[in-house]
């Protein structure tokens, strides 16, 4: 029987990309799983008499690109050639590519990997007006190009305001969440320990932009997968989770530029006017 295994590399953060692996049995139907993996998209192939076909299915509410690549592959042709591409539609599922066998009565040994990312490549930010995300008194710990973390490209745009533990959040901008993260609780944790362990809500805005509001306090997350939001509504309570050095909201309007995120500048008011940081 072939053999097949699949790595789901996954980019659910503003914070380095996670990788999971997992062995497959060549059978009919065999699903990609994981807690994680099942939070963005699914990877299933489908074997038939001559050939394994890899279907992808996109979990959540909004657009999600995936490329699939073969880093081994003995005894198969793919069609498309791989590495490929696909962006996937809310909710979707596409068949991304097939593995025909070449000797279908021989054995066959192939690996894929599958990347995903949230959001359209394509999309065209507007120039819209965000209101701040809380209605707390609150410092900026930390503004754009801050060297501490927000000094690579997911990040670089981000803002950190110092916010005592359990403050309301509030959606800077109408949209539909995407994702959110709510069961971490470990706090205070230094950059290794704490990638990927951050409570967040990541919401999807009508321009295909995305707010991520990040290291929420345990079971700090008021809002669900799918929900639409309205400005101003609460969708949180701000925290310490993950890589954090102290209480604080991280938030960043982020853009699939594609197969990888990015910040982008925004403009931010409050009841005083117009933010402005100096670059």
């Amino acid at each position: 029987m072939a053999g097949a295994w699949v790595v789901l590399a996954l980019a659910l953060l503003s914070l380095p990309t996670r990788a999971l692996a997992q062995t497959l049995p060549a059978q009919a139907s065999t699903p990609a799983t994981s807690a994680q993996a099942a939070a963005l998209v699914r990877l299933r192939l489908v074997k038939t008499p001559t050939r394994y076909q890899a279907w992808v299915d996109n979990t959540l509410p909004g657009p999600v690109q995936v490329e699939l690549s073969l880093p081994r592959g003995r005894g198969i042709i793919a069609s498309p050639a791989l590495p490929t591409r696909v962006l996937l539609p809310a909710r979707g599922s596409r068949l991304v590519a097939s593995l025909i066998l070449t000797a279908p009565a021989d054995a066959a040994d192939f690996g894929l990997a599958l990347d995903a990312v949230p959001g359209d490549p394509h999309v065209q930010p507007l120039d819209v007006r965000y209101r701040l995300p809380f209605d707390a008194p609150a410092r900026v710990d930390q503004g754009p190009g801050g060297h501490f973390s927000h000094d690579d490209a997911q990040n670089f745009d981000a803002i950190d305001f110092a916010l005592p533990e359990g403050t309301p959040i509030l959606a800077a901008r109408e949209g539909i969440v995407l994702q959110v993260e709510g069961d971490h609780r470990q706090v205070g944790l230094g950059r290794e320990a704490g990638a990927g362990k951050s409570n967040f809500v990541r919401v999807l805005h009508a321009d295909g932009t995305m707010a991520l509001y990040a290291h929420l306090k345990p079971e700090g997350v008021l809002v669900r997968v799918g929900q639409s939001v309205t400005a101003g509504q609460r969708i949180g309570l701000s925290g310490n989770t993950g890589f954090s050095s102290g209480p604080h909201l991280h938030f960043v309007v982020q853009v699939n530029a594609g197969m990888r995120l990015v910040s982008i500048p925004i403009t931010l008011a409050g009841p005083l006017g117009e933010l402005r940081f100096a670059h």
